[in-house]
C-alpha cells in the first residue's frame, strides 16, 4: 500500500508499506483523506524529535475496515475521524476527564507498519499518510456519513487543537476579547472557536496581509499585520492571547499584550530547547501563561460535537481545505504548506 515515510534524511512516497491486523482494542481504518499539518513538517525539519523511519500523518479520516476483540463502538463500514490521542482510559488523568495528560499516551510510539521486513514507527499514534492504519479503538470516533472526508480529516488535529484551546483550556466567555497571533490552520480554528464562544472583539495578527479575508471569514473582527496596533483596538489589553506560530518573541508579545487577569495560551511549537522570557512584575496582576496540549480535548466527545456544529453551519470545515492533493504529490503539498500558500492542504487516497 502507499504511504509517506521519513527516514531521517528525506521523505518519500512508497507503495510497498504493510500494516498488521488489529489486535484486541484496536481498529484498522482505510484512510480516505489526511490533512498536512505543520507538525508533520516539524518532524522532517527536526523541530519535533521523533524516531525514524516513520510513517507520517496524524490528521485523518476514513472508513473502518476491521476491528479487534472487544471493540464495540465502531464497526466495519463506519465513517470515522481519527484522533492522535491513544490514551489508556483507565489512569487517574483519564478518569478525571484529562486524557491529553495520560502518561501512557505520550512518548511511546508503536510500530504497526513494515516495509521490506523492517518495522516503521507510527507518528502521533496515527500515521494518516498511509492507505491503511491501525489505531487504538479510542482514537476512532464515528461521524455522520455526510461529513466529507476532506473536511472530517481536519477535526482530529487542527480543529480539536484550535477550537478546543478556546473552549476547553482558556474557556473564553461571552463578551471577552481575544488576540490570535498567527492565522494558519490552528489560528483559524482559534478564531472560529472564539466566535462560537461569543467573544466580542477578536483581533487576528498575521504578517501576510493576504490572510485578512479568510481571518475575518472565520471570526476576526479586526486584522493587523503586526502587534503594534493591538493597543489601539484593546487599550487595556486582551483577555486571552493565543500564540499560534511558535516563535519566542511572539510568545513575549502575547504576554505583554494581556489585560489584568488575562491569559496567554501557547499553541505554536518552537524548537524543543527554546526558552522564552517575560517581565515577572507584570504577572502580579493575576495574569497566566497556559500551555495547551491538543486543545485539552476529550476526543470521543469533542470530535462528535464538532461534527454536529459543522452540520448545523456553526463550524467551518470545508473553508479550511484550500487544496487537495493526491498522496503522490506530497512534495508539492509540503512546499505549499511551508510557503503559507494554504490554510490546510489535504492528501487524498
Amino acid at each position: 500500500m502507499r504511504g509517506v515515510i521519513f527516514d531521517g534524511t528525506q521523505t518519500r512516497v512508497v507503495d510497498d508499506l504493510e500494516v498488521r491486523d488489529p489486535g484486541p482494542g484496536e481498529v484498522r481504518v482505510a484512510v480516505t483523506a489526511a490533512g498536512l499539518c505543520h507538525s508533520d513538517l516539524s518532524v522532517v525539519d527536526g523541530t519535533i524529535p521523533f524516531p525514524v523511519p516513520v510513517v507520517l500523518g496524524h490528521e485523518g479520516a476514513g472508513v473502518v475496515e476491521a476491528v479487534g476483540a472487544g471493540v464495540t463502538h465502531v464497526a466495519p463500514g463506519d465513517h470515522v475521524s481519527l484522533s492522535t490521542l491513544a490514551n489508556c482510559g483507565a489512569c487517574a488523568d483519564c478518569d478525571r476527564g484529562r486524557p491529553t495528560m495520560c502518561r501512557k499516551a505520550i512518548g511511546m510510539p508503536q510500530r504497526p507498519f513494515s516495509r521490506g521486513g523492517e518495522p516503521l514507527f507510527q507518528f502521533a499514534s496515527n500515521s494518516a499518510f498511509a492507505e491503511r492504519t491501525v489505531v487504538k479503538a479510542v482514537q476512532a470516533v464515528r461521524i455522520p456519513d455526510d461529513v466529507p472526508p476532506e473536511s472530517a480529516a481536519l477535526i482530529g488535529c487542527g480543529v480539536l487543537t484550535g477550537v478546543g484551546a478556546v473552549l476547553n483550556r482558556a474557556r473564553v466567555d461571552r463578551g471577552e476579547s481575544v488576540l490570535v497571533i498567527g492565522t494558519g490552520g490552528i489560528g483559524l480554528n482559534v478564531l472560529q472557536g472564539a466566535r462560537i464562544a461569543g467573544a466580542s472583539t477578536i483581533v487576528a495578527v498575521d504578517a501576510n496581509p493576504a490572510k485578512e479575508s479568510v481571518a475575518r471569514q472565520f471570526g476576526a473582527t479586526h486584522f493587523l499585520t503586526s502587534t503594534d496596533g493591538v493597543k489601539d483596538i484593546l487599550p487595556t489589553g486582551a483577555d486571552h492571547a493565543f500564540e499560534c506560530v511558535g516563535r519566542v518573541e511572539l510568545i513575549r508579545q502575547a504576554i505583554d499584550l494581556l489585560d489584568r487577569h488575562g491569559q496567554a495560551i501557547l499553541l505554536g511549537v518552537p524548537p524543543a530547547t527554546a526558552e522564552a522570557s517575560f517581565r515577572v512584575s507584570s504577572m502580579y496582576l493575576d495574569k497566566s501563561i497556559l500551555g495547551c496540549r491538543y486543545g485539552s480535548a476529550r476526543p470521543q466527545r469533542d470530535i462528535a460535537l464538532y461534527a454536529e456544529l459543522y452540520r448545523s453551519g456553526r463550524l467551518l470545515l470545508d473553508e479550511l481545505v484550500t487544496q487537495t492533493y493526491a498522496v503522490e504529490d506530497f512534495t508539492k503539498a509540503a512546499e505549499d504548506a511551508r510557503e503559507g500558500r494554504v490554510a490546510r492542504g489535504v492528501l487524498t487516497f
